[in-house]
Parts: C-alpha cells; structure tokens; sequence
C-alpha cells in the first residue's frame, strides 16, 4: 500500500480500513499466497532529509510494536509492505521498503530464477552502489539496478531499462518469463507504480478515483470527508469495498501522482543500448 495526500496518521492508514494491510497478511483475497507472514515494513517521510523506515520479521499481524509506531506517525507520504517469501531468507534487511538517499522502493512478484541470475545482476550494479545492497532479494537487486540506470533523472526510463536488463540476462541463461512485478517508488514528492511482467499476467494493483468524485459518489460515507482533495492510494487489494473507489492499473502500465498531477501512460521495458 502507497498513500500520497494530507499528512495523516500511519494507523488510520494501516489498521482501520476494513480490507486493510493487515487483514490482507493474513485473508489476501487476490495474491498468489492468502497468509503473508514473513515479515512487514513501513516508510515514510518526515522532519528529516530522508525517509524513515520500520521493519519486523514477524507477521505484521502480530507485532504490537508496530502498532504503538503508527499511533505516533504522520505523513504526506506512507509506503507500507507485507511479504510472502519466494526463497530468500526471512530476516530485517530482505522486507520491504527498501531505502537508498531519497528513495523508498518495494515489489511485490519475483525474478524467476533469480539464483541463476543473480551473480551477473548484481555486477551490472555500479559499484559505487554494491555496498548498500544490505540483503539477498531479488527485489533488492531490481531496486538498485534502477538506481544504477538513472531513477533519480527518470524513473519510468530506469525501471524499464532494469526490467529489460533481467529479461536479456534471463534470455542468456535460458530463463523463460523472469520478470513478475508490481513495483511502488518514491522520492518523497512524487510517487510512480508499475505493472508488468514477461508473461503479460501480473499480479493485482489498483489506485483510487479522485477523492472529489468519490464524495459526488458517496456523499454519506463519512472516512471520504476527512481526506485531502489531493489523496491517492496505490494498492494490490482495495482497502474497501466501495463502488468507484478502485481502479485497476492496466497491464504493463505506469502511473506517477504528484500535487496537482497524475498520468498513466504505457510501460516498455526498452532494449539497452551499447
């Protein structure tokens, strides 16, 4: 779950919708796994330059920690993540959010065979950067691979450039389909989405209709009168079942919400150039 509007309380965020990520670590109704147990992250952005980040191993369903933490956050801008493993270890430094400078990063979906491509991702990593990579997913990897193509300049072209680095590499190593992603990012003022994979199938996103439509919509739901006009919500489940709020991202697309902004437009991961 992304949100970007008013600053707002992490808990009414995180807990109080009635599909909210917590509920969904434990009934998804649209992952590929129902229990997402292996631990949780939030990030987000406050007095400071950078972001701050929270994270647990245990099941975020389970962690009255973080719980007390979300009583006592409010932001303009919340990332909040639950995993399900794909094979890599369940420890602090492999859940989401994943920081670097400015930047908050998380995936949901996987690099197929990722233990086969590992070693020649991580060396088109610039090595200046190799030493943040703190943990063993291929999330990580992705993450720092964008970094590397430029996502501070254009995060649409770097993801894309990451996304076709994988698919080549994967190609080389007789990896059908490698890529599976629904990916969120963000520098603090601006966030971007993205929905792809190799396939052509991928995992659930959606973001929400215009908060001003909404109350047009459903003038007597009373949560919708305590948001900003400028709130929006990335997210893979809707947190709640209301008529127009959810609108799914379309197949290999981008979205970027800023004040004032917000656009989806195609994603095609480009051939890398020489």
């Amino acid at each position: 779950m992304a949100y970007s509007g008013d600053p707002v309380l992490a808990e009414e965020l995180l807990f109080k919708p009635e599909h909210s990520l917590i509920d969904q670590s434990l009934n998804s109704r649209l992952g590929a796994t129902t229990t997402n147990g292996d631990g949780f992250g939030i990030g987000w952005y406050g007095e400071g330059e950078e972001p701050s980040v929270f994270k647990g191993t245990d099941p975020a369903w389970n962690d009255r920690n973080l719980r007390e933490v979300t009583r006592q956050i409010r932001t303009p801008m919340f990332f909040a993540h639950i995993r399900a493993s794909t094979g890599t270890a369940v420890q602090r430094s492999n859940c989401h959010p994943f920081r670097h400078g400015h930047w908050l990063w998380m995936h949901n979906g996987l690099v197929e065979g990722f233990q086969h491509l590992k070693r020649d991702l991580v060396v088109a990593v610039d090595p200046s950067l190799y030493p943040d990579i703190e943990g063993s997913t291929d999330s990580e990897v992705l993450f720092f691979l964008a970094i590397t193509f430029g996502l501070k300049d254009d995060p649409v072209s770097a993801v894309e450039r990451a996304v076709r680095l994988v698919e080549d590499v994967a190609a080389r190593h007789g990896v059908a389909n490698p890529v599976q992603m629904t990916v969120a990012t963000t520098d603090g003022q601006a966030m971007w989405a993205f929905r792809y994979s190799s396939v052509g199938r991928s995992r659930s996103l959606y973001f929400s209709t215009k908060v001003s439509k909404l109350l047009e919509l459903h003038p007597d739901v009373e949560v919708l009168h305590r948001l900003g006009a400028e709130t929006r919500f990335v997210v893979s489940e809707p947190l709640r079942d209301l008529s127009g709020a959810w609108n799914e991202v379309p197949e290999s697309s981008c979205g970027m919400v800023r004040p004032g902004e917000a656009e989806i437009r195609p994603f095609r991961p480009m051939a890398l150039t020489a």
